[in-house]
């Protein structure tokens, strides 16, 4: 197993952000149009896309061990073993993504903070 570069996880980040980006602003468009017409309690932008986030990183990577990007750049998500991480594994490195301090332990620890903590890496199929 060999591990992917930083170029590769950069692109993996941009293009899955970029989803994530489009999906949230469309869910955010639709509760709006559901705050105006129906008068529903209104939500940030920000609430969708953590929640669009998370969601999409805990979907993908328990059922494929892929995200979209991943396919694209030939790489994939595994445990210490080698293995496809576990669900909760996942949950977790869903859920650290969250914090806004995640990609700057990259220099610190040679690996971003959701795959220390969670002990998975990303590595080329």
């Amino acid at each position: 197993m060999k591990k992917v570069g930083t170029g590769t996880r950069s692109i993996n980040f941009l293009i899955d952000n970029l989803l994530i980006f489009c999906i949230a602003y469309i869910t955010f468009k639709i509760q709006n149009w559901y705050v105006y017409y129906y008068g529903i309690k209104y939500v940030g932008f920000g609430f969708h896309f953590f929640t669009v986030l998370f969601v999409y990183y805990t979907f993908f990577e328990s059922v494929f061990a892929r995200t979209p990007a991943k396919w694209l750049s030939y790489s994939k998500v595994v445990d210490d073993a080698g293995n496809k991480p576990s669900f909760i594994r996942v949950m977790i490195r869903s859920f650290v993504r969250l914090t806004l301090i995640d990609l700057f332990f990259l220099p610190l620890l040679e690996k971003t903070l959701h795959d220390y903590i969670s002990k998975t890496d990303v590595v080329e199929v």
